[in-house]
């Protein structure tokens, strides 16, 4: 935990060098895209250190100068699968943006899917040495709370404050300056396998890039996708990828809950790739033109043309009416719905005050999906497209760039973490900073 502390911290001075310079790119390692976009911040809208919470608060003038995307190659379920495939992806991607840009780029800000993201709500009570809340009291009301043994091979991807509590007055956004004798906190720990974050890692170094951050596609794609009041309500994101489906449920503008469903867009393509013995690239360009999941009566006489290229001259010019496509779709398309319902199940979604579902992501583009998606779900259920935000592309506008763009968010507007306060003296083994050094040298 010490070490993992420690790394963090370094990414975020990273971070904020790389801010200070004025330039930081992001990327969204993706199974299906790698999208990456470069940041110039101008110091617009930047306000002191002292100002917000956290070290990093604030600094939100930002403006995309450039941006690239490229199939993604040897990425399984949000996971590195073949680390020379997708460097070379990587380096594809990062290579054309810093081309639109005109800048060269030595820091990136990376999100994954996948890799099995398990939540915790952890909480601390501390008594104040003052009667004023300062930051020190901050960190140790975040060391105090009792983290779980979520188990080897596991590591903390992200450790947010949602709620501080000062005596009996809860709900505060930011105690500090406030007065009283006991504070307390809720923690929302999200942590993942390690071995997806080190694979990631190591594939941007082998890229001759510095990491300056990591986070959950889930979370990011939540940020862009979410609107203002949805976050402060409560309200879930389902970000519908390609290998994967990120679950993040929001409230009070910080995120409570977070899970995948190992299913995708790629599943369902992979299904019409079996169905009608077409290739992939084949099935995709059909799910993409013809796909939906709701048939009505003019689709068993709508016939798509399937323009294979396998070397039989009847298999490849043969037809099929969409009515069949969509019964090859629909059930895949509700398993994933009924894996999602689940996992929000599970979370105590029904219980939150607003139950607003927003589906985003690339697979969230096909016609028909809402309307099934309020069924299965049982909730009111929209399209979420992300946020617009300065110098964006209008290719990059869709549902399929969400987390890419609440990447741009998460550089520019930081949420607090743990790693962002000091931590006390007497929660600081001895000789932990060399080890931590070592760790991080090692791993990134």
């Amino acid at each position: 935990m010490i070490e993992l502390y420690e790394s963090q911290r370094a990414m975020r001075n990273m971070r904020r060098a790389a801010m200070q310079r004025g330039v930081v790119a992001v990327l969204d390692v993706g199974t299906s895209k790698i999208a990456c976009l470069v940041l110039r911040f101008d110091g617009t809208d930047k306000h002191p250190d002292d100002s917000g919470i956290g070290a990093m608060a604030g600094q939100a003038g930002f403006r995309v100068i450039g941006a690239a995307t490229t199939r993604s190659r040897g990425v399984r379920f949000g996971e590195i699968d073949a680390m020379a495939e997708t460097e070379r992806a990587i380096r594809t991607s990062v290579q054309a943006a810093q081309k639109m840009a005109n800048m060269r780029v030595d820091h990136v800000i990376a999100c994954f899917s996948g890799a099995g993201p398990r939540s915790y709500g952890l909480a601390g009570q501390v008594e104040l040495e003052g009667h004023m809340v300062s930051e020190q009291d901050v960190g140790r009301v975040l060391s105090a709370c009792e983290v779980p043994d979520f188990g080897d091979g596991r590591e903390v991807l992200h450790a947010q404050p949602v709620n501080f509590a000062l005596d009996h007055r809860s709900g505060l956004i930011d105690p500090r300056g406030q007065m009283g004798n006991a504070l307390s906190t809720d923690l929302h720990m999200l942590t993942v396998d390690s071995a997806p974050i080190q694979n990631l890692a190591y594939c941007v170094k082998r890229c001759d890039l510095e990491l300056a951050g990591i986070a959950s596609s889930a979370y990011v794609a939540g940020i862009s996708s979410l609107v203002e009041d949805e976050q402060e309500l409560g309200a879930a994101c389902i970000d519908l990828g390609g290998g994967s489906a990120g679950i993040s449920i929001f409230i009070k503008k910080h995120m409570i809950y977070c899970d995948s469903v190992r299913m995708g867009g790629e599943h369902v393509t992979s299904d019409i790739s079996m169905g009608l013995q077409v290739p992939t690239a084949v099935a995709e360009r059909i799910k993409t033109f013809y796909g939906g999941v709701v048939a009505t009566g003019m689709d068993d006489r709508e016939m798509i043309e399937i323009n294979s290229d396998t070397g039989d001259w009847d298999h490849d010019r043969r037809s099929v009416s969409r009515a069949e496509l969509i019964g090859i779709m629909r059930p895949r398309v509700e398993e994933i719905l009924e894996e999602v319902r689940a996992r929000l199940d599970a979370a105590g979604f029904d219980c939150l005050p607003s139950q607003q579902i927003v589906l985003t992501g690339g697979g969230s583009q096909i016609p028909g999906l809402d309307g099934l998606a309020s069924r299965i779900l049982g909730q009111q259920v929209r399209l979420g497209r992300p946020l617009r935000v300065h110098g964006l592309p209008q290719a990059a506008t869709g549902a399929g760039f969400a987390s890419a763009v609440g990447m741009c968010l998460f550089a520019a507007n930081p949420q607090d973490e743990w790693w962002d306060f000091e931590l006390p003296v007497d929660r600081y083994p001895a000789r932990s900073l060399k080890r931590a050094v070592k760790w991080f040298r090692d791993n990134w």
